[in-house]
Parts: C-alpha cells; structure tokens; sequence
C-alpha cells in the first residue's frame, strides 16, 4: 500500500485548504456562537467539486476517490469542524447512498444537484429511541398500492431542517426481524415531511442537527432505493464509508488543535524562554504529533481499501475508533498547552475541544466500533 500525495491528491488538498481560509475562518466563530448554519459556504464548497468529490462526471460531480475525499474533509476540519461536518454528511451519507444503491433515473434525478450542492442532503437512520439499536426503528413506512406512507421520527439528523431532499431508513417489518427496513428518497416539501427540534450542542454548532417527522407522509414507489427489507444492509455499507469520513473529520480537528498549539508553545515565553523547551510541553506535542500520524495511516488504509472495492468494516471501523479519540486527546492538551487562553474563545483550543467530542459518537460510538472490530477479528 502506497498512501505518498500524488499530485491530483495535493491540488484537491490545497483547493480545499484554500477554500476554508476564505470562506469560512473569517465568520466560523460568528456561526458557531450563533449557531448558524452557513449554506451559503456550502454552495461555494459545491462550485469547487468539493460536495460531490466521489460523484462520477456524468452525474456532475469530480469523479475523484477515497484518498482526496479524506484530505477534503481533514482541510476543512482543521479549519472548523462544524462545516467540515456538513461536507462529510452531505458527501458519504445522503449522496453516498443514492450512489450506491440508487437506479439510473435516481441517480440522474438527484445526483446533479446534491454534487453540486444546488440541494444540500440529509440522511435519515437514528430515532429518538433507537440509535444502535436499529433492528427496532419505530418510524414505519406502510405500502398502500403504489405508494408508502411513512410515520415516525429521525433525530440527530444533519441538515434535519434545511436539506433539500433526505435518504430515510424506515421499519417496513416486524421489530428485530432481518431484512425489516427499507430506504427511501424523501424530498422537502411533500406533503407530511417537516422539521422538528434543532438540537443546541455543545460543538458543531454551525452543522445543522435537527429532528425530521413523518406524519402520513406519502411518496412514490419509484421513491424507494433499492429492494424491500434491503435498508439494514444498505446503510451498514454507507456507513462503512461514511467512518472514513469521520475518521478524517477527527484527523483535521486533531491537525487543528495540534498545529495551533505548537506554533503557541514556540511563542509564549516563560522563566525567559518559549515553553516548548520545557519537556511537560515538549512531551505532549510528541505525543499528539504520533497520534496524529497512526491515526492518519489507518485513515489512509481505509481509504486505500475503499477505492480499490475491497471490504472495508473492519480498517474504517478502526481509522474512526481511533482517529475519533485522538482528536479528543489531542485538543484536550492543546486546551492544556494554551493554559487560561485555551479556555477562552479568543484563541482556537477551546472550539477545537468542543467539536471533537462528536466523533466519537456520530456515526457510532467509539463502543460499538469496538463492537465491530471485535465481530470481525473473531469471525
């Protein structure tokens, strides 16, 4: 496995790393105190090919593989997590789906506005009730001859209130059942599809997460991605990709944190010389610097995997387990290395620390990664 930047890698790198500079590092701290969603951003970010990166050029998208996708995400992380959020959702999750599983006149339909970010995507599996526990979803969608009506509620949704069209995972079986769910297109505006709660978090607070309900929501047939009782096994795929995603999310607010804290210990002087010589601080940009870099070679051999059309649950489980929980570690001493600063928002840790907690829960936990490596180093 050879994981070295090709030139195609770096460019799609630096237009990302371009991109966050410009158009989001100036208002990043306004949106998340605000908790504002920037679509705008992510129309911009949808003009460069960076809402479509693994979309093929007939549906409108860049055509590009798993190793730039991951330097897309890790730029825009390293910026703010929030946004860098919204990219990998938007990417992995809803268009991912629709890419695998979709017809051709889906993908046709869809895929042309979702690469481009004309529509901003949502994916709907987790409920109130039910995150891990998907086997027994109570949002239900019921066949009346060549429609569904779908009931219920998604939670956690990103891009919950403003996605313009959502991927929804719904019970058509008994509970705890195989094959029980199915997938479904749904778009903003049909009758019966509306928004709930906006979530108020901690971090990522510039990424969109609201609740999605279904109150006799009619669709289409046509609508529906795949086979009946296919929705389990579809979204266990999706996700196989989408912990890439993560991954790199996790690798950029690790890269963040730890470049914003070296250049601090190398300017901030105390007893008369910078505090990077002083081995407590030397010894933690050691550390974070090597966690990083295992981090980012598991993230690498997902990536790998994943474009040559290997089977993949197992590495990216790993890559998004670990990465996850070294970008808390990792922000966690940059806050340290900061001192009082870093619990300040005038300086960047402390926004850092607060948006690297999610990854290592959206997507799934850090135990039930651990859940599935175990299932498959014991198979």
């Amino acid at each position: 496995m050879n994981f070295l930047l090709n030139e195609q890698v770096e460019l799609v790198a630096a237009t990302a790393r371009d991109f966050a500079e410009k158009h989001i590092r100036p208002d990043m701290m306004m949106w998340d105190e605000e908790q504002i969603f920037p679509v705008d951003a992510l129309h911009k970010a949808g003009e460069l090919g960076l809402m479509g990166v693994l979309v093929p050029h007939e549906y409108g998208g860049a055509g590009l593989g798993y190793h730039e996708y991951m330097h897309v995400i890790m730029e825009i992380a390293a910026v703010c997590g929030s946004v860098g959020l919204s990219v990998a959702a938007h990417n992995s999750l809803c268009t991912g789906h629709m890419l695998q599983f979709g017809n051709e006149e889906q993908k046709k339909k869809y895929l042309p506005k979702l690469a481009t970010a004309e529509w901003i995507g949502a994916w709907g599996l987790t409920e109130p009730n039910t995150g891990s526990d998907a086997g027994n979803m109570q949002c239900v969608a019921t066949r009346d001859g060549n429609d569904w009506i779908i009931n219920g509620t998604k939670s956690w949704i990103t891009h919950g209130n403003s996605g313009n069209v959502a991927v929804v995972i719904a019970r058509t079986g008994e509970p705890r059942t195989s094959r029980n769910c199915t997938a479904f297109i749904v778009e903003r505006g049909t009758p019966g599809f509306s928004a709930g709660k906006k979530e108020n978090k901690l971090g990522m607070r510039a990424s969109e997460t609201a609740e999605m309900i279904f109150d006799n929501c009619r669709i289409a047939d046509s609508q529906r991605l795949g086979e009946v009782g296919d929705g389990f096994v579809q979204a266990m795929k999706v996700l196989d990709g989408g912990r890439i995603s993560i991954a790199a999310l996790s690798l950029g607010i690790a890269k963040g944190a730890y470049k914003a804290a070296l250049q601090y210990a190398k300017e901030r002087k105390q007893f008369d010389k910078p505090i990077a010589e002083f081995q407590g601080i030397a010894f933690k940009l050691a550390d974070m610097a090597t966690r990083i870099e295992a981090a980012e070679l598991l993230t690498s051999q997902a990536a790998d995997l994943k474009n040559r059309g290997e089977k993949v649950t197992r590495e990216s489980a790993m890559a998004k387990y670990y990465a996850s929980e070294v970008a808390v570690a990792v922000s966690t001493d940059a806050v340290q290395i900061f001192g009082g600063y870093g619990y300040t928002k005038d300086y960047p840790a402390e926004k850092f620390y607060r948006d690297s907690k999610l990854c290592t829960i959206g997507e799934g936990t850090s135990e039930i990664q651990k859940l599935v490596i175990a299932r498959e180093v014991l198979r």
